[in-house]
């Protein structure tokens, strides 16, 4: 297994990253719960106004029969998603299965014009043609481990690797 990176050194330069990807008119929308934390911060290190978007992939997950709804925050978009330019955050791009989820619950509220995908670690693995257009790190993990975004009661953050159930 790969080293496990620092996280908040990773959340710096996913920040430089959301930074070079914002246009005038980009919305931050995180999924819950990594992505949310992300967002929340992110929202304030940029100094944006307003509020961020969180959303939930759990009314649309393809296992959700076995999963059920999640008692993690719901979809909250204070903004018109129609004709709006998206940046998705997550912490752990794997699958690409909870990004279409994500996708599909979006879609719901509206038609953004753009929707783009920034996340904290990118592990590979992919089921499905997903990619994101920044990722502030590449890690290698067996199909056996979950690698999680942690948030201490400061705000700072940390990656756990954990075996899968």
């Amino acid at each position: 297994m790969s080293a496990i990176p620092d996280a908040e050194a990773l959340y710096t330069g996913l920040l430089a990253g959301v930074k070079a990807l914002l246009r005038p008119e980009t919305k931050l929308v995180g999924i819950t719960s990594g992505g949310a934390w992300l967002v929340e911060r992110l929202q304030k290190d940029l100094g944006l106004p307003g509020a961020p978007g969180i959303i939930s992939s759990a009314m649309h997950r393809d296992d959700f029969a076995r999963r059920g709804l999640s008692a993690s925050a719901q979809t909250s978009l204070p903004f018109d998603v129609n004709g709006t330019d998206v940046l998705l955050l997550d912490d752990v791009l794997y699958t690409g299965r909870t990004i279409r989820a994500v996708l599909n619950e979006l879609f719901d509220f509206g038609r953004p014009a753009c929707v783009r995908l920034a996340v904290l670690v990118d592990r590979g693995g992919r089921e499905l043609p997903v990619a994101a257009d920044f990722a502030a790190a590449k890690l290698t993990l067996p199909d056996t481990q979950l690698l999680a975004l942690a948030r201490a009661d400061d705000g700072a953050f940390s990656l756990k690797v954990e075996e899968n159930k």
